[in-house]
């Protein structure tokens, strides 16, 4: 048997491709929509990918279940379990859809179904068996996001971006029974899940790959915490704040997504941009001059994890950017259901945009001014929990566009994340709003809780 852990760091997201070396059959589980990675693992290991399966209908990336089908003349298997509100869509004719109990046979390898209904009501689980090795004993298990290492999934989701009501609830009940069922199982099972530290998927993922069933059932809450109502308050309260783009991604993913290929995409400096304007320069760049309207996005690993919050998927997009990183873009926003790219605009030539910029303070003249002015925490709400400055206004830097601020637009406003990245952000969107004397603090709040120290030992 063959086995490939694949990792997505832009979004926190796990896959794989699991290959029988006595028929040359490959099956992916939980394939993103860019299916270059699986192709390129199974043409250099001598596999042709038949199978294709999906652990749950995903809220934070875009699945590339179909263009398995379309690309690949592989075989789709989903989920046939839950309600008739959250069943796939636009599938080819010769899609399985899969009950609890079910076997999906990849050559010698077989994927034993499990309905583990919580994160989701349709979500399964496969428990891998390599009959190859003439064994039937469990290697390990594909949890997709029931079981995390060192969490679960969150249930709230469809409460939260489908407005399901009494979702999040009857979600949390689930959970607890598909924990009781898994434990049920060989402990020397390994954990294979689909998400690692970063998603927002579960409130404290671990950074390993991988776990044991046995270790999780020593380490985890989630095995430790025998009394019902205990476990759905644990699992309920205190979840990251949900992406806006999610809810546009379990629509997609329910429905289907065109066939994802690479465009020629437009470089140019017109006399206007067009539509939604993201601008992925770094944000030192960015506060100096820039386009007002534009949202700034550094383009690196969590560009996508940061655009997501701000994507409108009705219009088309500009972004001021290296042309030469058109594919690669291109390939990101594919990923997150996104296919509206229209124009570059070359970063070292978008200077004649800018009509606007921001000023940078740093952390010892904020403390020597914020009691005279406003400030802004754009952090998350657990951050702030933790510590904050006396007298901060709480708005996550995501929610800027949907939520009034108790400000007037003349204010001066400083504003301040933890280290200085996702204010900037926040700047731009401030800045786009109107407020003008919106300030971005330095280094954020470590800067600040440093420069107060040295104050107070002074």
């Amino acid at each position: 048997m063959f086995f490939k852990q694949l990792y997505d760091s832009k979004l926190s997201q796990t896959s794989y491709l699991v290959g029988c070396q006595q028929t040359n059959q490959a099956v992916v589980i939980d394939p993103s929509r860019v299916l270059d990675a699986y192709i390129e693992v199974a043409k250099n290991e001598g596999f042709e990918i038949t199978h294709a399966v999906e652990t749950h209908i995903h809220a934070d990336f875009a699945s590339g279940l179909r263009d398995t089908s379309r690309k690949l003349d592989a075989t789709i298997h989903v989920s046939d379990e839950g309600n008739d509100d959250w069943k796939y869509q636009n599938v080819p004719e010769d899609t399985v859809f899969l009950k609890d109990g079910d076997v999906i046979k990849v050559g010698n390898v077989d994927l034993e179904v499990i309905h583990t209904p919580g994160h989701t009501p349709e979500s399964l689980s496969f428990i891998l068996i390599d009959k190859g090795a003439n064994t039937e004993t469990p290697m390990g298990v594909f949890t997709g996001d029931f079981l995390f290492a060192g969490d679960i999934g969150r249930p709230d989701l469809l409460e939260e971006t489908t407005d399901t009501e009494g979702a999040t609830q009857e979600g949390a009940e689930q959970m607890y029974e598909s924990i009781q069922k898994i434990k049920e199982y060989p402990e020397l099972m390994q954990i294979w899940p689909g998400h690692g530290a970063g998603s927002p998927c579960g409130k404290s993922l671990g950074a390993v790959p991988l776990s044991t069933l046995g270790y999780e059932k020593q380490n985890n809450w989630a095995f430790n915490t025998e009394d019902k109502d205990s476990f759905i308050n644990t699992l309920t309260s205190d979840q990251p704040e949900v992406p806006n783009y999610f809810g546009q991604m379990k629509k997609l993913n329910i429905e289907g997504l065109p066939e994802f290929n690479l465009k020629e995409i437009t470089v140019d400096t017109p006399e206007s941009l067009i539509g939604q304007v993201f601008d992925l320069r770094p944000f030192e760049d960015f506060s100096k001059g820039f386009k007002n309207g534009s949202i700034n996005i550094p383009y690196n690993r969590k560009f996508l994890s940061f655009a997501g919050w701000f994507i409108d998927y009705n219009q088309p997009m500009t972004v001021i950017a290296p042309p030469e990183i058109n594919r690669e873009l291109q390939k990101d926003l594919a990923s997150i259901g996104y296919d509206q790219l229209k124009l570059i605009v070359p970063a070292n030539e978008a200077a004649e945009y800018f009509d606007d910029s921001y000023e940078n303070v740093s952390p010892e003249t904020f403390n020597q001014n914020y009691k005279n002015a406003h400030v802004l925490d754009v952090r998350t709400a657990a951050e702030y929990e933790e510590d904050n400055v006396d007298g901060a206004v709480l708005t996550h830097y995501g929610h800027l566009f949907k939520k009034d601020l108790p400000f007037d637009k003349q204010d001066k406003i400083y504003v301040h994340c933890k280290s200085g990245v996702r204010s900037s952000i926040a700047l731009s969107a401030l800045k786009a709003q109107g407020y003008d004397n919106a300030t971005n603090v330095d280094q954020g709040f470590i800067g600040i809780k440093t420069a107060m120290q040295l104050d107070t030992t002074n």
